[in-house]
């Protein structure tokens, strides 16, 4: 491929998918400002906000097994820009809700509708590009999900001020609606991407990636350490400053984007640097696991005192769970490459179905918590206490079962 055919490809491809997965990140971020929004406007209650929140993640998760054959059968330009029509769709009901149940049907449409974003980039990138090249093309996809989230903190805090967060998430179903006519009409396709097989087969796949010990080392990971940091940064990180460390708005959405930035930097570190790290000898799987120690020991440290250092800690998470993403890469080579759609799927079936259960659950729990005659500061804290000894115990399965192999 000359250099003129690679940039060309950068145009066609990565910019349109890379605007996918923005809107991806964002939609699933945004709710850490709008969320108090819109619980004071329609007077809910925590695990009402809480489940509104997480059926972005749980229509999204129910999605990955059937996106997965898709994206092996058909591509990812037909399948990512139908899906974002979902989406828009999903952002016009939201918009136009006054209750919960219809606010929960939109959101779970923009969770099916962007539910291609990430996964129909990694499948283009196998298609079009070496393998030498996935890690870095990886990171720099992520990079534009950490824009995303980066513009639903501040950025997103200071619209409000100038328009309603129903006027904010009209506009975003506008800009949907333009990313998906730009994958479809300029969006190259690849020839093999129909050649998967039929229904028998595909699943077939489905079950050998399921019965993999190797899927299996990382899979309580995705559960747990990614989908648990998801669900506290799209709703119940900013929870937590307001009651344990009295931030007002302004200030949380400032801390949100201190941790947006981080994640952007942990990205971007990947996009650079990722392919010749390999190169060098270094192994992904060990900077995963360190990556993973290091934010263990933050969220730790965090959950025990809540006031010490939170500018610096709720970053350093960040940078840290962007690392996270390595976990796909590492997965998917061990399969053939006709099957890195449905072994990427699989794993973020987990993580959306641990985004979904956690987010959703510690919400139930500090309500219950509070019910029982808790504090909210202890209730919160016993939430994250919970949170914390799941990764604990995943973090040690990654730990033994990669030395039984």
């Amino acid at each position: 491929m000359t250099h003129q055919d690679t940039r060309g490809l950068w145009v066609r491809l990565f910019l349109p998918f890379a605007a996918g997965y923005f809107l991806s990140y964002l939609f699933r971020t945004v709710n850490a400002v709008l969320g108090p929004v819109i619980a004071r406007e329609l007077q809910l209650a925590d695990n009402a906000l809480g489940l509104l929140t997480s059926t972005y993640f749980l229509a999204f998760g129910a999605a990955q097994l059937p996106l997965g054959m898709l994206l092996d059968r058909y591509g990812p330009r037909r399948v990512e820009a139908g899906l974002l029509l979902i989406a828009a769709a999903g952002a016009c009901v939201f918009a136009l809700s006054d209750a919960l149940g219809g606010l929960a049907i939109g959101r779970a449409l923009i969770g099916l509708g962007v539910s291609a974003c990430l996964m129909a980039s990694f499948k283009a990138f196998v298609q079009w590009f070496p393998p030498e090249r996935q890690a870095s093309l990886t990171g720099w996809v992520m990079a534009s999900g950490g824009l995303g989230a980066l513009a639903a903190s501040k950025p997103l805090e200071m619209t409000l001020a100038i328009a309603g967060w129903r006027e904010i998430v009209v506009a975003l179903a506008v800009i949907t609606l333009l990313v998906a006519a730009a994958l479809f009409f300029f969006v190259p396709d690849k020839q093999e991407a129909s050649s998967a097989g039929g229904f028998r087969e595909q699943m077939a796949g489905v079950r050998s990636i399921f019965g993999s010990a190797h899927f299996w080392r990382y899979g309580p990971m995705g559960l747990v350490f990614t989908g648990g940091f998801m669900a506290v940064q799209g709703l119940w990180a900013s929870r937590w400053m307001s009651v344990l460390e009295g931030i007002d708005g302004a200030g949380i959405a400032a801390r949100l984007t201190l941790i947006s930035g981080a994640m952007l930097a942990g990205f971007l570190f990947m996009g650079f640097f990722a392919t010749g790290l390999q190169r060098r000898g270094i192994r992904l799987d060990r900077l995963y696991f360190w990556a993973m120690v290091v934010a263990l020991a933050c969220f730790a440290v965090i959950s025990l005192q809540p006031t010490f250092a939170g500018n610096w800690l709720w970053p350093i998470l960040g940078a840290c769970f962007s690392l996270s993403n390595i976990s796909y890469s590492l997965v998917a080579t061990a399969f053939p490459p006709a099957l890195s759609g449905r072994a990427n799927t699989a794993l973020n079936l987990l993580v959306f179905a641990g985004a979904f259960g956690l987010q959703w659950g510690i919400g139930v729990l500090v309500d219950a918590l509070q019910a029982a005659g808790w504090t909210v500061d202890t209730a919160y804290r016993a939430a994250f206490f919970t949170l914390l000894g799941g990764q604990v115990l995943a973090l040690g399965w990654l730990l033994v079962s990669g030395r039984r192999r």
